[in-house]
């Protein structure tokens, strides 16, 4: 089997790997295809056509998240042809339903509006005639807004296929077909998890976070990559920030395939860190004198616990104590609980609370 292929693209030589496509050996050369429908988690659809490259030798445009590369094979992305069909594919998007840039939580990160700049719409062309929908928010974290949806699939593939929920799909039909959860039943009142793989995959406003809603427009925040506490799976976050304040959580899509999690996240890893912004929470040791809990240095809490560890190993044995360690620590830090147990104390009475 071939170690590289060579082709071009836009009259620039690649050499590719076989079995890639070549809208991902674009992607990775920095040539931009647009791909609405196309996510690197969820596969090819080709349904958006907004990746359409002309190809030589072969008749009529070709989906490039479908179309694997070959030896030789000379690639056009920027054609009149091509540009006239992409501007065609962003202005019946824009024109069907909402897409009030200025207003929604997507913007600046908004593929659909990515497209629109590229090729120099400012509004679209014509419009069309649409039954508003009820925006949805009867879920505890997502917001769906069927009215900003320009029905591509992703999250349905993602929710079916990645995570496999399967709640997520397309219902109804015609000029009325949407995505529903379940039999069309509200997000809140559905068998939905809260996730948010949908929210991620999302390519425009039509799912969003309710707790960054007015967080923050995107370009104001700063993206922090993370292991998540909440478990020992060691799961990838890309945390959003904004003056050192959390406002919410993203699989890491950087190279993916090599986390843990595939840029997937749990509702714990997805929502649970509110705590980060509570005033209450707890920022130094406390220590209990003279019957109240007083604010302490971690040396001074650290000698203390040393203290009463050895107090209590000299008068009762080290039999007498025993170790609680967690799910929610690397296995280095429990192998390290398991090293101070045994080979420090002398106890084997050491347990995991795997169920935090």
């Amino acid at each position: 089997m071939e170690k590289t292929v060579k082709i071009t693209i836009d009259g620039k030589v690649i050499m590719a790997e076989p079995g890639k496509t070549v809208l991902e050996v674009a992607k990775e050369s920095n040539i931009y295809i647009p791909s609405l429908c196309f996510h690197p988690r969820t596969g090819k659809a080709g349904a958006c056509r907004a990746c359409l490259v002309e190809v030589e030798g072969l008749r009529g445009l070709k989906e490039s998240c479908g179309l694997q590369v070959k030896d030789g094979m000379v690639i056009r992305t920027n054609t009149e042809q091509i540009l006239q069909v992409r501007k065609m594919i962003v202005e019946l998007h824009l024109s069907n339903g909402e897409h009030n840039c200025i207003a929604c939580e997507r913007n600046g990160h908004c593929e659909l509006q990515d497209m629109a700049y590229s090729l120099g719409i400012e509004r679209p062309g014509f419009l069309v005639d649409y039954e508003r929908i009820k925006l949805d928010e009867s879920s505890a974290g997502i917001i769906r807004d069927a009215n900003k949806c320009i029905e591509c699939g992703r999250c349905i593939r993602a929710c079916n296929h990645n995570v496999m929920h399967e709640v997520l799909d397309f219902g109804w039909r015609s000029g009325k077909t949407r995505v529903i959860c379940d039999d069309d039943k509200p997000m809140g009142e559905s068998s939905c998890v809260q996730c948010g793989e949908c929210v991620q995959v999302c390519p425009v406003g039509a799912l969003t976070f309710k707790n960054a809603k007015g967080a923050g427009q995107f370009w104001d925040l700063e993206k922090k990559k993370v292991i998540c506490t909440y478990c020992g799976v060691g799961c990838s976050i890309d945390m959003y920030v904004k003056g050192n304040k959390w406002v919410y959580s993203m699989g890491t899509e950087e190279n993916w395939e090599k986390q843990t999690n595939k840029g997937m996240l749990c509702v714990k890893g997805r929502f649970g860190f509110d705590f980060l912004n509570r005033e209450d929470r707890l920022n130094t040791p406390l220590i209990r004198k003279d019957g109240n809990l007083q604010k302490a240095s971690w040396d001074e809490a650290l000698d203390l616990v040393a203290s009463k560890l050895s107090e209590s190993k000299l008068k009762y044995g080290p039999g007498s104590i025993g170790f609680f360690t967690s799910a929610r620590v690397s296995n280095e830090e429990n192998y390290a609980m398991m090293r101070l147990a045994r080979g420090v104390i002398g106890t084997n009475n050491v347990d995991h609370c795997a169920r935090l």
